[in-house]
């Protein structure tokens, strides 16, 4: 991480299906070792999955999905006089999507279904109903949060 100045956000182009950024910023998370239209043939087929086992608009629930997933707060460490404490802070909109991401991604491929599409269709499927691993990723951060309130006033 640079100290000088801050880093360049970069632009990531919307996907080509649902034109959505977010579908976009997803694939890069589902895609290993610059395999993008592995990763998206995935994604779409996860879409079509969910798509008949829920008679809903997939994209809809894939919104759903990562808003659930999404943290309010996290617990950073600040180191204080020799200890080092569990600083609760605001997540930032930015890091809340690419926290979601990562956790809906890494949920997915721990699960046991077969295939990798039916893996994500069943993790987005469980995180739009507030459950599932992501979920339960998501309430630990908020209880560890919780836990260390009193820290709050360490905060920077």
């Amino acid at each position: 991480m640079s100290r000088k100045n801050r880093a360049d956000q970069r632009k990531v182009a919307p996907d080509p299906v649902y034109n959505s950024v977010l579908v976009s910023k997803f694939i890069n998370g589902v895609m290993l070792a610059g395999k993008r239209a592995v990763a998206e043939q995935i994604f779409y087929d996860a879409l079509d999955e969910i798509k008949e086992k829920a008679q809903k608009d997939p994209i809809e629930l894939f919104n759903s999905a990562v808003d659930n997933v999404k943290p309010a707060l996290e617990v950073r460490s600040r180191r204080v006089g020799g200890a080092t404490y569990q600083v609760p802070v605001e997540v930032r909109q930015a890091r809340q999507q690419a926290l979601a991401i990562r956790w809906l991604v890494g949920a997915a491929r721990d699960r046991g279904e077969r295939s990798m599409k039916a893996k994500l269709a069943a993790e987005l499927l469980d995180a739009a109903n507030n459950q599932g691993n992501a979920i339960k990723k998501k309430q630990d951060t908020h209880r560890m949060a919780e836990a260390n309130k009193a820290f709050a006033h360490y905060r920077w």
